[in-house]
């Protein structure tokens, strides 16, 4: 293991291993197959205490470390990309309750979270307003001891299913990212609709949707932080989802590495298992050094993000090179096994259709370029 994990860490990322393995790995295909929303999984997830694993005892989570984090979504989505889809779009929402909170907010949404009774939505994506969130439109009237909501949100993880929803609009609309503010909404506040699940590539169990909000009323109490605070809420809790993303991409990709590794010593050509074909030993050999490298950057940021040190940059270069990396490593695998690896029998189609989201959500790599850059050059 790296020198950024404890004992405590490798016995909790064993824990998960085992527990994915067992309950969850065995019905990643189904999910898949029928579309069916991978939060049949929250109350084992909850009982493993894996829906507050982001969150610090004091809030009724696990108060496990960032790195412990990061092994323990990895993983998960080693067996079932859908699920972790879902359960990381629920830690973004209560990771921006703990960030732009107050005690009393804390205390109203987050131990029920944790315990996997509530289930959370992050809004921030809005249909013109994806990479960059200062396009938003949606807005957050002041009406008394209330405001009201007016917008529509896109690919909105878990909506449709969560209890509540953490969503960024507008106060100020000509102060653009200085006027949005954070609020957390009810599902079933009144105005609130959402879309049916989008039909997506990949990650099928864990649906998307569109969201609209029609003059709904907000207490003012719901309000994350003051005015205008939202737009550095979601950035902090975008670190965080960044190599929660790292993570999901290392864990698809090492269960197509770990399928690779089995094939070429069962799969024979003359007799002879094709492990003996240098070419294939070539493309094992980058398939797993790319992966390592990836681990490597994601669990140095982890660790700066347990040591509450800066890792904005850190978080951007773990997502952009390992969802990359899991472009590559899931091509290479399917390439590997061939005509077998097309088709829906084996899980490797599923891999490349699931990895392919991850240079996209969260920030797109081109973003993440930007980000690195500008560090770069301050």
């Amino acid at each position: 293991m790296t020198p950024f994990t404890t004992d405590d860490d490798r016995a909790i990322a064993d824990a998960i291993t085992r527990f994915a393995g067992e309950q969850i790995a065995p019905h990643a295909r189904a999910i898949d197959a029928e579309r069916r929303f991978a939060g049949e999984h929250l109350p084992a997830l909850a009982g493993i205490g894996l829906t507050g694993m982001n969150l610090p005892e004091a809030w009724g989570g696990a108060g496990v470390s960032a790195v412990a984090l990061y092994l323990a979504v990895e993983a998960l989505a080693g067996a079932c990309a859908s699920t972790t889809s879902m359960l990381t779009a629920h830690f973004l929402a209560t990771d921006a309750i703990l960030i732009g909170g107050d005690d009393a907010q804390r205390g109203r949404w987050l131990p029920e979270a944790a315990a996997g009774s509530r289930l959370g939505a992050f809004a921030l994506t809005e249909p013109r307003a994806g990479s960059n969130p200062a396009d938003m439109s949606t807005r957050a009237v002041r009406a008394g001891e209330a405001y009201r909501l007016t917008g529509t949100k896109h690919f909105i993880s878990n909506a449709a299913h969560a209890d509540f929803l953490v969503v960024f609009a507008l106060t100020d609309p000509a102060a653009k990212a200085r006027g949005i503010s954070a609020f957390v909404v009810e599902r079933a506040t009144p105005g609130v609709s959402v879309s049916a699940p989008e039909p997506t590539m990949g990650l099928r169990g864990g649906h998307v949707f569109e969201v609209r909000f029609d003059d709904c009323l907000i207490p003012a109490t719901c309000r994350l932080g003051p005015e205008g605070s939202g737009f550095r809420t979601a950035m902090k809790v975008l670190d965080n989802g960044r190599v929660e993303v790292a993570a999901t991409a290392t864990g698809i990709a090492g269960a197509a590495l770990e399928a690779t590794r089995g094939w070429l010593k069962v799969r024979q050509v003359e007799g002879e298992p094709i492990a003996r074909f240098q070419g294939l030993q070539w493309m094992l050999a980058d398939m797993a050094t790319d992966l390592e490298a990836a681990r490597l950057l994601s669990l140095r940021a982890a660790h700066l993000r347990t040591r509450q040190e800066r890792f904005s940059q850190q978080a951007a270069m773990a997502k952009l090179f390992a969802s990359e990396m899991a472009g590559r490593v899931t091509d290479q695998a399917l390439q590997i096994h061939g005509g077998y690896g097309y088709a829906q029998d084996l899980p490797l189609e599923r891999y490349v259709r699931d990895a392919r989201i991850l240079r996209i959500y969260e920030g797109s790599s081109e973003i993440q370029r930007n980000i690195i850059a500008r560090a770069q050059l301050a």
